[in-house]
């Protein structure tokens, strides 16, 4: 059985994530973040008079990661510029090469004379 060289051939390593899991991975996101946030929030309360500068810095990501966790979340279904190409064209076939030129001229066996390729009979 013979393979068409004619049909297209498509590449799908460039198709996009679908719609569902680019959503579902969008909520992952945020909500690790959240957790990220609220565990941070709650060690500040425990440290604040334990360890000062813990709980400063637990409070600061309390307070930036919201805003971080939207961005994130809503950062999604850009077209990427680095995609490859989606089709594939079929490989060329070989084409025939080109006739051997000879070389200089060469001595003939029996006389010793040079013949010129383009005219093996000596004529010209």
């Amino acid at each position: 059985m013979r393979k068409q060289s004619d049909a297209e051939v498509f590449r799908i390593t460039g198709a996009r994530q679908g719609l569902a899991d680019d959503v579902r991975g969008r909520q992952r996101r945020y909500v690790i973040s959240m957790s990220v946030r609220t565990l941070s929030v709650i060690a500040a309360v425990v440290l604040w008079n334990v360890e000062r500068y813990v709980a400063i810095v637990g409070l600061a990501l309390g307070v930036l990661l919201p805003y971080v966790a939207v961005v994130i979340a809503n950062a999604g279904r850009e077209s990427t510029p680095s995609l490859p190409s989606a089709f594939v064209p079929a490989p060329p076939r070989p084409a025939l090469g080109a006739a051997p030129v000879a070389g200089p001229a060469e001595a003939a066996p029996e006389t010793g004379q040079a013949f010129r390729s383009g005219d093996p009979q000596g004529h010209g």
